[in-house]
């Protein structure tokens, strides 16, 4: 093979190499304007949110935030490498609840499925055998997961925490069926969004 065609076979290459590298970025779902931010006795989680990919998942967690429905609820499992996983709220917290937080927090969420990948990071709605049986437990991924993918719906990822989800994989654990429990509660103090300014 000549020198000239070897390097219009490099440069080809490195074009395709940069080709898909820009692809995999623009795939990137951008974020809404707002944050919500977890505070646990290891530290605070902050999450942003893909109102483009899952507009009525993000909506219905939202709503939940505002009400103050995640207030007192805890993880119930922590599976390292997987995932950490909200209770529901409705079985979850240990405050009361009034009638119009019970309302919303029973609500099911239809099941928004997209191309979006399952990986570290990234906030996975929780349901049942029946896909549009989410309604207020979620599960911060804590790694790579491809058989979640197209089939749990994903609506935001970890902004900031990352060290807290790390002390969170840390925690002693039991397995129960299929999943991994903590082995104490794991309480969340309080469950807050506020808004960035837009640029």
């Amino acid at each position: 093979m000549c020198r000239d065609k070897r390097v219009s076979i490099i440069i080809a290459y490195i074009t395709l190499l940069s080709f898909v590298s820009k692809g995999i970025h623009a795939s990137e779902p951008e974020f809404g304007s707002t944050r919500v931010v977890f505070q646990t006795n290891y530290g605070d989680i902050e999450f942003g949110f893909y109102p483009s990919v899952a507009p009525k998942t993000v909506e219905h967690i939202f709503k939940l935030v505002r009400l103050g429905g995640y207030n007192t609820n805890h993880f119930f499992r922590v599976d390292k490498g997987f995932v950490a996983q909200v209770a529901d709220v409705a079985g979850g917290r240990s405050a009361p609840m009034n009638e119009e937080q019970r309302a919303v927090a029973e609500k099911n969420v239809v099941g928004e499925f997209s191309e979006v990948k399952h990986v570290r990071g990234i906030l996975s709605m929780g349901r049942h055998a029946d896909p549009d049986s989410g309604s207020s437990s979620f599960s911060m991924l804590l790694g790579d997961a491809p058989h979640l993918d197209g089939t749990y719906a994903i609506f935001g990822k970890v902004t900031k925490g990352d060290e807290t989800l790390r002390k969170l994989e840390q925690l002693p654990t039991r397995r129960e069926g299929i999943f991994v429990m903590v082995s104490f509660l794991l309480q969340l103090f309080s469950f807050h969004s506020f808004h960035l300014k837009q640029v």
